[in-house]
């Protein structure tokens, strides 16, 4: 698995469809969860950060992109809530041998919010969800882990979302 040293994408951005503001807010909630993993701290004052500092704006040299601030505070603070619904889930879809506790904190904070979206914002096509956590996983990483996201999100969207993906068209 390759990946960049911290949560930042790299200089791979350019081969990354351009995101909207939605997207641009996935990425964001992404590394807030990583960030609240990894280095401690509250959500109010993670979430604060990020939205005086770092949604639309510089930081040593990486600029980010504009975001839909109430977008990214929602997947936050659903995934944060609602960890302990989400990590079962998301364990049962990933590979029987690979619990999530081994899988990398990144890619554990991607699906995370792929699952929170698929669970509550049923305004959002299960397709669309799972195509933007892909590319939120490209910006980050260079292997095989946006297979993974796409893999894990779809058994789990025919499962949360069995009208949208029925079940002959499971794999």
């Amino acid at each position: 698995m390759t990946k960049t040293n911290d949560p930042t994408p790299g200089d791979r951005r350019t081969e990354v469809r351009p995101a909207n503001q939605r997207g641009a807010a996935r990425l964001a909630a992404v590394q807030a969860l990583y960030q609240l993993e990894l280095g401690g701290g509250d959500i109010v004052s993670v979430v604060s950060e990020f939205e005086a500092f770092r949604l639309g704006k510089e930081l040593d040299g990486v600029e980010y992109r504009q975001a839909d601030a109430a977008w990214f505070r929602d997947i936050v603070a659903g995934v944060v809530g609602e960890q302990r619904t989400i990590d079962p889930l998301v364990h049962t879809a990933l590979v029987e041998d690979w619990p999530l506790k081994r899988v990398d904190a990144t890619l554990r904070a991607i699906l995370r919010c792929g699952t929170y979206e698929l669970l509550r914002r049923p305004d959002v096509p299960g397709k669309v969800i799972i195509t933007e956590y892909i590319d939120v996983a490209r910006a980050f990483f260079t292997d095989d882990e946006p297979k993974l996201v796409n893999g894990v999100l779809d058994r789990l969207a025919h499962e949360i979302r069995p009208d949208e993906f029925p079940a002959e068209a499971a794999r």
